[in-house]
């Protein structure tokens, strides 16, 4: 009798908080799904970042800069694309040239110094037609922004990660 009420409390009560290894999965996968990453892809910055470690970085921040400078990444938060998946198919078609060269990589890691910049094929696009003003209405720390020519330069490293994602929870559910 006694188990039959602990089960009907339990089908009407409120659900159960999640463990504190629950709140670091979901973590997990908001970053994960947010910036469009496989888990083979997320494991190995999970591994970059825990090797950074060794050398004196924090494994949290070392993970956000990883993944922030990912070149689809990049295309987005310059206001090329209006999302991360836009921009990730943007890459992969070839639009986007880095210093030059086209890249159809959407892993790739920008470095300090890069210059990004649209394939001249593809200006005439009509994706590409409201660029100047997408490209003036975005700021950012990290990436210079050039509307008039159609360029984003690499200018430091990517600081302060959304509030929205808790890298630290992240680097906690992998050291279990």
């Amino acid at each position: 009798m006694l188990s039959e009420q602990k089960r009907s409390k339990a089908r009407t009560g409120r659900p159960k908080r999640p463990t504190d290894y629950g709140l670091s999965l979901i973590q997990k996968q908001r970053v994960r799904f947010a910036y469009g990453v496989s888990e083979k892809q997320f494991s190995n910055y999970v591994k970059k970042a825990f090797e950074g470690a060794k050398k004196g970085n924090v494994p949290a921040s070392t993970l956000f800069n990883l993944i922030e400078r990912r070149l689809d990444n990049v295309v987005y938060k310059a206001g090329i694309a209006s999302t991360r998946a836009f921009a990730r198919q943007l890459v992969s078609h070839g639009h986007i040239l880095v210093n030059g060269k086209k890249l159809t990589v959407p892993s790739y890691s920008v470095k300090k110094g890069d210059i990004l910049s649209i394939r001249e094929g593809s200006k005439d696009k009509p994706v590409f037609a409201e660029l100047d003003k997408q490209l003036g209405s975005k700021k950012s720390n990290w990436l210079t922004i050039d509307a008039s020519k159609k360029t984003i330069t690499v200018s430091g490293e990517p600081k302060d990660p959304e509030p929205f994602f808790n890298f630290q929870a992240v680097i906690e559910f992998y050291s279990r």
